[in-house]
């Protein structure tokens, strides 16, 4: 028997998001809606129809499969599907079926636009961007603005032949405090007025002093792209007022404190100062032990999980930049030159409030053995317990530079990689998607950088290894459950709960390694990675942004979760119980999970552009 008006208003209201919506909308809904009913098998779409709306289960059940027949949902009385395509050009993404005997209501495509236009009740329930987050992020602040927004966009430059006088010229003249010095439009040294009081006029020079003399070679740079906070930090921990921008070789800019005094991000930027003037681990620790109260200010001041985490990383480096350059103090200037690199969440630049240590040593190929088993040997440990201290654990797996396979000459470094891409056996498989994470913290970074395009132009090339990581980047899978549930932790500790590390965020971090992997990109960090692949074309824009709008949905409840632990007077962990979570917000982080799912079994079939 069809289902009257009535039936129908009244079971609307028993549905969220319409149930919000004022009576007289709500009755008018319910005489546009029509009524399908269905027996069990039936399909009620397929992947690329044009879609009659948005339905919704009166009864029975409904199974999801994305376009490779992978099941991604089990769905049941009172919840809505098929908006993902509706609000993606009006075509189907997945395929439905019966799997019982059902009845369907179907809302209107133009009732539906209409609805998301007017309601943000409606909006809010089907948006899985989460633009109220977006829009703080585009906040014009310190820790979320790129530096080219704010650097200077034509730096006063001088070649390293010229003097001290006609460069004091140019900076009366121009009225800066800073001289890019230039050789065929390349940087290669910056000239201040601090060196101009403290190198000529305290120490008397003649005025025909080439800059050379006085200058700093070779300046620590940053990107256009990094964000204000980089540069503050920087500038604490360095104790420089200025840093030049580069992007692709070329001088693009310069930044100066001046620059930065509309800006505030007082609490990192003040945890950095502490721990770059520390004395000891045990002072670094002292310091260290507010980050998961940071964590809290970060958190509810609104800042995108990207920019906490990056902020979070910030601290851990300038731990081991200090302690790298206490580890000097104590046993000696380092007999040769040294990388030191972080892989794992630090190498992301995603550590939470909740990390323990990944790091490896390269050294150069003529480095003695006794040094290698001796000083660096007592350097990494040094530095490894260091950290430690810091709250920075052991790794358990030993990924650490204390262990003599990851404190290795150039040389050995190339043949690990060799051997992990040519001989792709589940060991090889680990290790190379851990150390595919590297990033250079402290030392000589051209020790990696020969490297690191080596090893992905050659694993790039190799089909092989690049089949092995796209398995081995589906071991971890999205914690879905049937009838639109959690598939939760069966026992133990952590029994019922969601474990987000895991199956939250690192199933989106091994695809974005697998893409970067595929793109030959060098960044380490997963957004960016993602973002740089939809750029290159090796992601959708579609498949893309919605990869990217659930990562940011799983990643920022991942730090709410820890957030929450903090507030309560516990240690920040990964461990979520969704029952703790409100109906909106589980059906929002299932349906993150939906698209990570749906985007591993499309890159598992051999198709990593979806949509």
């Amino acid at each position: 028997m069809p289902l009257t008006n009535d039936q129908i208003l009244r079971f609307l209201n028993s549905v969220h998001p319409y149930d919000t919506l004022p009576s007289a909308v709500a009755a008018q809904l319910a005489g546009k809606i029509e009524t399908r009913d269905l027996t069990s098998g039936d399909a009620v779409y397929n992947l690329g129809d044009v879609l009659d709306g948005i339905y919704i289960i009166h009864s029975g059940d409904i199974e999801v499969v994305d376009e490779n027949g992978e099941v991604v949902s089990q769905l049941g009385l009172r919840n809505s599907f098929g908006e993902r395509g509706l609000m993606r050009e009006g075509k189907a993404v997945t395929s439905a079926r019966a799997l019982s005997d059902s009845t369907l209501l179907i809302l209107p495509a133009s009732s539906f636009e209409k609805l998301l236009k007017e309601y943000s009740s409606v909006r809010r329930f089907f948006d899985r961007s989460r633009t109220d987050r977006q829009a703080r992020q585009n906040k014009q602040d310190l820790a979320t603005t790129q530096v080219d927004t704010f650097m200077a966009t034509n730096p006063v430059t001088c070649q390293a032949d010229t003097n001290v006088q006609d460069a004091a010229i140019l900076m009366r003249d121009n009225r800066v405090s800073s001289l890019c010095v230039t050789e065929a439009g390349r940087l290669t040294g910056i000239l201040t007025t601090r060196d101009m009081s403290g190198k000529v006029v305290a120490e008397a020079r003649p005025i025909d002093t080439p800059v050379s003399a006085i200058m700093t070679p070779n300046p620590i740079t940053l990107a256009p792209s990094a964000i204000g906070s980089d540069v503050l930090h920087i500038m604490m921990e360095r104790r420089i007022g200025h840093i030049p921008i580069e992007e692709g070789g070329a001088l693009v800019g310069i930044v100066s404190q001046t620059d930065l005094t509309r800006f505030q991000a007082v609490s990192s930027a003040d945890l950095v100062r502490e721990i770059a003037r520390a004395d000891t681990a045990e002072d670094m620790r002292e310091v260290t032990a507010r980050i998961p109260q940071l964590l809290v200010q970060l958190v509810a001041g609104g800042r995108p999980h990207q920019v906490v985490t990056r902020l979070i990383t910030d601290i851990a480096d300038t731990a081991t930049r200090r302690l790298t350059a206490l580890a000097e103090q104590a046993l000696g200037p380092a007999p040769t030159p040294y990388l030191w690199l972080a892989c794992g969440s630090q190498g992301r630049q995603e550590q939470t409030g909740v990390s323990d240590q990944d790091n490896c040593l390269i050294l150069p190929d003529d480095v003695s053995e006794q040094d290698r088993s001796g000083y660096f040997a007592d350097f990494a440990k040094f530095v490894c317990d260091g950290l430690n201290t810091c709250g920075y654990v052991y790794c358990p797996g030993d990924m650490m530079a204390t262990n003599p396979q990851w404190c290795q000459p150039l040389s050995v470094w190339r043949g690990y990689f060799n051997s992990w891409v040519q001989r792709p056996v589940p060991e090889a498989q680990m290790l190379a998607s851990v150390m595919f994470d590297l990033r250079p913290i402290a030392g000589d970074v051209q020790l990696f950088e020969g490297l690191q395009a080596e090893t992905l132009s050659m694993a790039a090339d190799n089909s092989i290894f690049v089949a092995h990581m796209v398995t081995n980047s589906l071991k971890h899978t999205p914690p879905l459950g049937l009838f639109r549930g959690f598939a939760t932790i069966r026992s133990g500790e952590h029994k019922d709960q969601l474990d987000m590390k895991h199956n939250g965020v690192v199933p989106v971090v091994d695809l974005g390694r697998v893409y970067a992997l595929r793109g030959q990109l060098g960044m380490a960090n997963t957004r960016t990675r993602l973002e740089a692949a939809i750029h290159a074309g090796g992601l959708s824009q579609s498949g893309g942004r919605d990869l990217l709008d659930a990562y940011d949905l799983i990643a920022e409840t991942r730090l709410e979760h820890q957030v929450a632990r903090v507030k309560a007077g516990l240690a920040p962990d990964n461990f979520l119980t969704p029952s703790n979570l409100s109906e909106f917000e589980r059906s929002h982080l299932r349906d993150a999970f939906v698209v990570v799912k749906t985007m591993q079994s499309a890159i598992g079939h051999g198709r990593g552009m979806l949509g």
